[in-house]
């Protein structure tokens, strides 16, 4: 990079007018990052003192959500980051449609943190520690056995990483005869169209398979799938976990997400089978708004249950704790609603005797909001990490710590709000989406929207 060029980015961060009190809001856009691990969609706001804050959409999310929005927010100071988020929040859902709301509110801390020359971490009350733990999500591609598997993982730890996570679900078996019981052809279906054959190498959509006959195997609930794990599909998993837990020992926390979708008794006999390999939670076993399914889980199964990168705004995890349906929260700051909605999950989660760990598997702009929001929240158990295999993952961000990773942790950094100089804008233009060539092009279509957004007459 030129050195004009870099001077030009880090003027982004420059409040060339110190006047933060008539900052204002005039342009917002985006831009479509590929493989950092999946499509991530990074979000600008520019303001009129030369100032530009950083955000990002939830992986895998629509850029809509978030360009709906910029006429609510036009000619507004993104200090009052409580004042827009209100004006906004309604317009969030679950899932990835929490993330134009969430990637928006991180984009306006940033900038209220560059305006008055303080860390999101101090915006939000201050910090509880000075680093935070990462949890490395880990894949292995192709016909595996668990022993593999567990290679992967003990290389993480000979990295640093001090927790880990693997997927542990039925596509592992559906190659594996008498293990999975299903309605005739349901298995070819998922095998055809599953998301690891939609998503191909540069993580663009084959819009004839997503919206093929066959593509409901992705909208059935676990409970009504009709898919049965057989004795022998669960002795299969079972000597899965047994292979992983030989390799790396049972000192260090393993995590297992992406069970399957499966009806609740099978994750309660399988459940009750993974106790002994001391698992640090067991993920998303089935659709988070299915309360009652969770409580009738987490009080067959003696092993901590966990969910909630997919819920919006931290009141909807209150069914959740107060049946007793999880003991971990798993919340995503690019879905939650931001770093306020996570501030307040903290406090739900300390409130119910719950544990907190973050999802997180986008870019080096969600990571540090999730780093400095974690920092601000009494008790963390760590923060997700699933890019250690791509290699230029740290160098899109100037300005952070470059190894990010310290045996582990990510060091809570002092500057300014998310801590970021600049974006590497040439190697985001050398990443960019193979059907969203312009890098950061006008969203000037957006800026006249109106609608009567009252939700009361």
């Amino acid at each position: 990079m030129n050195e004009s060029t870099l001077k030009e980015q880090i003027s982004e961060n420059v409040n060339l007018y110190s006047n933060p009190s008539d900052l204002k809001i005039t342009d917002l856009r985006v831009t479509h990052l590929n493989g950092a691990p999946k499509h991530c969609i990074l979000l600008k706001i520019y303001t009129n003192q030369g100032l530009v804050g950083y955000g990002e959409l939830r992986d895998a999310s629509s850029a809509t959500y978030a360009l709906m929005l910029k006429s609510r927010l036009i000619g507004e100071n993104p200090c009052n980051v409580d004042k827009l988020f209100r004006r906004i929040k309604q317009f969030g859902n679950h899932s990835r449609q929490g993330g134009g709301v969430s990637g928006i509110e991180i984009a306006l801390w940033d900038l209220a943190g560059k305006a008055w020359n303080v860390p999101l971490w101090q915006m939000l009350g201050g910090k509880f520690r000075d680093k935070i733990r990462m949890y490395c999500d880990t894949d292995v591609d192709g016909k595996h056995t668990g022993t593999d598997m567990g290679h992967a993982l003990k290389k993480r730890m000979e990295q640093g990483f001090t927790f880990l996570k693997m997927d542990l679900g039925i596509e592992l078996l559906l190659d594996e005869p008498g293990c999975l019981n299903a309605p005739s052809g349901f298995l070819d279906d998922i095998k055809k169209y599953s998301l690891k054959a939609i998503n191909h190498q540069k993580g663009s959509i084959d819009r004839d398979l997503m919206l093929g006959k066959n593509y409901e195997v992705f909208t059935i609930p676990h409970h009504a799938t009709g898919i049965h794990l057989t004795q022998k599909g669960m002795n299969y998993l079972e000597d899965y976990v047994r292979q992983v837990r030989e390799v790396i020992g049972y000192e260090v926390p393993l995590a297992i997400d992406h069970f399957g979708h499966v009806c609740i008794e099978d994750c309660i006999l399988f459940g009750k089978r993974l106790e002994k390999y001391n698992i640090a939670w067991m993920e998303d076993v089935a659709p988070w708004q299915y309360t009652k399914h969770y409580e009738k889980i987490s009080r067959a199964v003696h092993l901590p249950i966990c969910t909630g990168e997919d819920i919006y705004l931290a009141e909807n995890f209150v069914p959740l704790m107060q049946n007793g349906g999880i003991s971990i929260a798993h919340p995503d700051i690019l879905t939650i609603g931001g770093a306020m909605e996570m501030k307040k999950l903290g406090d739900l989660c300390e409130n119910y005797g719950v544990g907190l760990a973050i999802h997180m598997a986008e870019s080096p702009i969600a990571c540090m909001a999730a780093i400095h929001t974690a920092a601000a929240i009494p008790q963390v158990m760590a923060v997700e990490f699933h890019s250690i295999d791509i290699p230029w993952w740290n160098d899109l961000a100037h300005g952070i710590a470059n190894p990010l990773f310290d045996h582990g942790f990510v060091r809570v950094p002092d500057k300014p709000g998310l801590g970021i100089d600049a974006l590497n804008e040439e190697l985001i233009a050398q990443h960019l989406h193979e059907k969203h060539q312009e890098l950061w092009p006008s969203s000037d279509c957006w800026n006249d929207e109106w609608a009567n957004d009252r939700q009361w007459s």
